[in-house]
């Protein structure tokens, strides 16, 4: 019985596994047949999608050759209208030549014309005179010779005044010079200083006993204390700006602390002292910042502080220079020079005026010497010689300097000069050009910095007009008073105009 059973059993998953085979190879049959549909179908698709693309690269190929033959015919049109062009030129300079040279015949037979005449009264005038030409070229020359000593000697003379009003102008500008280092800020709010009082009863401390407080003060400072009706204030006077900071800072400290005697006095004094030193290069650091200019020397910026202090015609001069150094790095990079060496120099062309009252010279001079002592560029120093037309210009900087310094002076605002006065001084500049023969018209530029010419042509030629630069200059230099230099520009212009009807 096992035996049937183990083999029933056997048989049974046989059956069991053939089946299993067989459905097995069905399915594997159904799958690869379903594989091939579906590779029969994508292949039919990419072959539809291949001629989609192919159709497409065609269009596109016909639609740029369509292009390129258009564009080949603008350009053949173009071509042929070119031709035609030049044809045409040619034609009329054809006729141009034809025309120069029948101009060039008739003026070759006016010009024998001319020689045929002039020998005629030439002999003419030997028969009226009874005088070879020889004997006249002589006669004309004796004549000649005459007028020539005549006005040589005019001339002389004339050179001679010239030279002793050109004396005496120089004489008035060293004049001019010297008061300008002594009393270089020509404004009252620049030269005085006001401090005010707490009370009354402060004025006497101030003075002290007998005076001896003001005395003091006045001894270690050397400045003059101002003590008048004016109530509760005390007006500090000094042509020396710094000397004046000075008084005023320790002046304010002794009120402040109101022990007010000569030991207290001294101490104030030179506290002021280092309190302001330590300003000005704080100042003079600060300004170097603001201009973008760096390796300054520490004493190049103690100096440059010092300008803090320092005006002209109302105009701060440690602002001025850096609003020159600004504006010559920026003309510096508009025109490919040095931004830099451009600013360097702004910042430093009137670093002389800190120091006219204690040096012997003009404030160009004294800032070239600072500059070579402190090893600065050439370029630096040619800027500030060149900037007030003490030498040449050897670089494109120094004539960006001279220039940024006359925008930054000469801008509205910049220094005080009231209005009617500036409308003034170009009316006069102007009438006095116009007083000219031959000017037809002239013009006040440049805030009066410059003053152009309009001669009218038929009465004044190219040299004439060089000589009446000059003259005009010279006229200027002899009756006008202005700041700084005037540039004088003459110009002549003839123009030919003819209508085509």
């Amino acid at each position: 019985m096992g035996v049937i059973a183990f083999l029933l059993g056997f048989f049974l998953r046989k059956s069991v596994a053939e089946a299993r085979i067989q459905s097995a190879e069905t399915a594997a049959r159904k799958i690869v047949d379903e594989a091939a549909r579906e590779a029969e179908a994508r292949k039919r698709e990419a072959v539809v999608e291949a001629k989609d693309e192919a159709f497409r690269l065609k269009r596109e190929a016909e639609g740029e050759n369509r292009e390129q033959r258009a564009e080949i015919q603008r350009l053949e049109r173009r071509l042929v209208q070119r031709e035609e062009n030049l044809e045409r030129r040619g034609e009329v300079q054809e006729k141009r030549e034809r025309l120069i040279a029948q101009k060039e015949q008739e003026l070759a037979r006016a010009r024998e014309d001319v020689d045929a005449l002039r020998d005629q009264q030439k002999a003419e005038l030997e028969r009226i005179s009874g005088l070879t030409a020889d004997e006249a070229r002589e006669h004309l020359l004796r004549q000649v010779g005459d007028e020539a000593r005549a006005d040589a000697a005019a001339l002389i003379k004339k050179i001679e005044s010239g030279a002793r009003e050109d004396a005496d102008r120089r004489a008035r500008e060293i004049i001019a010079l010297a008061v300008q280092r002594v009393a270089a800020d020509h404004t009252a709010e620049v030269t005085v200083s006001v401090v005010p009082l707490p009370n009354e009863e402060m004025k006497g401390r101030v003075i002290g006993r007998e005076g001896r407080n003001i005395r003091t003060l006045e001894s270690l400072t050397g400045v003059d204390l101002i003590i008048d009706d004016t109530p509760e204030a005390v007006t500090l006077s000094s042509f020396d700006p710094v000397r004046r900071e000075i008084a005023k800072l320790a002046l304010e400290k002794l009120i402040a602390d109101g022990r007010i005697h000569p030991a207290r006095i001294e101490e104030m004094v030179e506290k002021s002292q280092r309190e302001l030193e330590q300003r000005i290069r704080e100042e003079g650091e600060q300004a170097a910042f603001e201009a973008s200019v760096h390796g300054l020397h520490p004493e190049e910026l103690k100096i440059l502080g010092r300008l803090k202090f320092r005006h002209s015609y109302g105009q701060n001069l440690l602002q001025h220079s850096v609003e020159v150094a600004l504006l010559a790095g920026l003309l510096a990079t508009y025109l490919d020079a040095d931004p830099a060496l451009a600013r360097r120099a702004g910042i430093l062309h009137d670093i002389g005026k800190a120091l006219t009252h204690e040096v012997d010279g003009t404030h160009s001079a004294i800032g070239v010497d600072l500059c070579r002592r402190y090893h600065e560029p050439p370029e630096v120093i040619n800027a500030i010689e060149y900037h007030h037309g003490d030498a040449e210009a050897t670089c494109v900087e120094a004539i960006l300097v001279a220039a940024a310094d006359a925008i930054s002076a000469s801008r509205p605002g910049a220094r005080k000069e009231t209005i009617e006065m500036y409308i003034k001084r170009l009316e006069s500049l102007e009438r006095l050009a116009t007083s000219f023969p031959g000017v037809e018209k002239a013009y006040a530029i440049q805030a009066g910095r410059e003053i152009r010419v309009l001669v009218k042509p038929q009465e004044i030629d190219d040299l004439t007009a060089q000589a009446l630069a000059r003259d005009l200059a010279k006229k200027i230099e002899a009756d006008l008073e202005y700041p700084g230099q005037i540039k004088v520009t003459v110009l002549r212009e003839t123009r030919a105009i003819e209508y085509a009807r």
